[in-house]
C-alpha cells in the first residue's frame, strides 16, 4: 500500500511541474497565482499521502501549515491585485 501512496505522490509532483511551467509562462498575474495555489494544494496532498505511507504524523502538521499559508497568500494576492475600481467594472459587465 505504501507504493500506491508514493506513486500518487509522484503523479502530484508532476502536476506541480506543470504548474511551474504556468507560473513561468502565465500571461496574467491571476494565472500565476492560480498555479501557485496548485503548488499549495498539491503540497498538502503529497504530505498527507506521505503521512499515510510512512505513518509519521509530523507530515500532517506540516500539511496543515501549508494549507493555512496557501489561504493567506491568496487573500494577500487578491487584496493587492484588485482594487475597488476593478471590482466595480467587473460587476457592470454582469448587468
Amino acid at each position: 500500500m505504501t507504493d500506491f501512496y508514493v506513486g500518487v505522490a509522484l503523479i502530484l509532483l508532476l502536476t506541480v511541474v506543470a504548474g511551474l511551467i504556468r507560473v513561468l509562462r502565465g500571461p496574467t498575474a491571476a494565472d500565476r497565482m492560480m498555479a501557485a495555489q496548485l503548488f499549495g494544494t498539491c503540497g498538502v496532498a503529497i504530505l498527507l499521502l506521505l503521512t499515510r505511507g510512512s505513518g509519521q504524523l509530523i507530515f500532517e502538521d506540516v500539511a496543515l501549515v501549508f494549507a493555512l499559508l496557501g489561504a493567506l497568500s491568496t487573500v494577500a494576492f487578491v487584496r493587492r491585485a484588485w482594487k475597488a475600481g476593478d471590482l466595480k467594472s467587473d460587476t457592470e459587465g454582469l448587468k
